[in-house]
């Protein structure tokens, strides 16, 4: 039976692709801190430690206690506008921490290391954005992503390492932290739905994202191991129509049964139009579930009205405070100086 190691797995896609490792009849160890993720999110049958990647000796000990077959790698603070204003930190959790991962792997020959990598490494390339583009990320979270692909392509020459990358983008669904205001848009607008407010939108909801509901996106990273012809490949994966975030709005509203009332905010600093081509990944993959963008938001409503509003935390490790984006109001009681 195969070892699989999750990092992530408590939060949203870890969680799903923790629970495609099960049926694959994999033995699933899930590491997560549970700064993003919870426990009841965790698919029965995993082996859940609490920890985080950024600790090294938690990480040595890790690896010294299981010896994995596969690593996959989804734990991340995945927040790309906030990681303006969060560098340290950004790099910290989502590039220190990936290397941690990386030594051991190397070290205890696992057979493929899996990474959750993200469209935020093209910054405004030509679009759709294909995989033949040379990455020039914009932002910081995107910087610390593509850092760990160049990573374990170095480790795969040096070291023999395999790995496949795949960068997914806009991903909803069922287990997505709906309280965290600074990330995805779906989950914050049935929150604020639920909680009786206002939907927020940065600048004129004119911006295009192509939402990419869960299973097109989990399915393929859990299965990646078994192909060998996707070993040491980068796939971009998810949906293939973009929709406006006013689209978007008007979508999740008539599921919720109520009106947009929307309430724009000051337009941030971030990519207007995002889409893929997975031409490649259909070819190695097959083809995506075929679920709609109004299917895929009702599966999601429907959990969301059954798991209830949550309360986010506020992020209090703020390190730059000039330009934050408008409605954050972010709390600095922690700032890193």
């Amino acid at each position: 039976m195969a070892k699989s190691l999750v990092t992530g797995g408590a939060g949203f896609i870890g969680s799903h692709v923790a629970r495609h490792c099960l049926l694959m009849g994999h033995e699933v160890v899930v590491v997560d801190d549970l700064s993003g993720g919870f426990e009841d999110h965790l698919p029965p049958g995993v082996t859940f430690i609490k920890g985080s990647v950024t600790d090294q000796r938690f990480i040595n000990q890790l690896f010294t206690d299981h010896q994995f077959d596969y690593v996959y790698h989804l734990a991340a603070y995945a927040a790309e506008g906030l990681s303006h204003f969060i560098r340290r930190y950004n790099y910290n959790t989502n590039l220190i921490g990936s290397i941690n991962l990386v030594n051991e792997s190397v070290k205890q020959k696992v057979k493929c290391f899996v990474f959750t990598s993200s469209i935020a490494v093209y910054g405004k390339g030509q679009l759709p954005m294909t995989e033949k583009m040379t990455p020039v990320p914009e932002d910081p979270y995107g910087v610390s992503k593509y850092a760990v692909e160049l990573d374990l392509r170095a480790a795969h020459e040096m070291f023999g390492l395999n790995y496949v990358i795949f960068r997914p983008h806009n991903v909803y669904g069922e287990n997505q932290n709906i309280g965290d205001k600074y990330r995805n848009v779906i989950g914050i607008f049935m929150n604020q739905i639920m909680q009786g407010k206002q939907l927020t939108v940065f600048g004129d909801g004119m911006q295009t994202r192509a939402f990419s509901y869960i299973d097109d996106v989990a399915i393929p990273i859990a299965k990646c191991v078994t192909i060998p012809q996707a070993h040491n490949q980068v796939f971009n994966v998810g949906a293939d129509k973009p929709y406006t975030v006013n689209e978007l709005a008007t979508v999740v509203c008539k599921e919720f049964g109520v009106s947009p009332d929307i309430r724009h905010l000051a337009a941030r600093n971030e990519v207007v139009h995002a889409y893929s081509d997975h031409s490649k990944a259909q070819k190695v993959f097959g083809n995506p579930t075929g679920i709609t963008l109004e299917e895929g938001i009702a599966r999601m409503a429907s959990w969301a009205k059954k798991t209830g509003s949550r309360q986010g935390q506020e992020f209090d490790n703020i390190e730059i405070t000039e330009k934050l984006p408008d409605g954050w109001n972010l709390a600095l009681k922690s700032q890193i100086h």
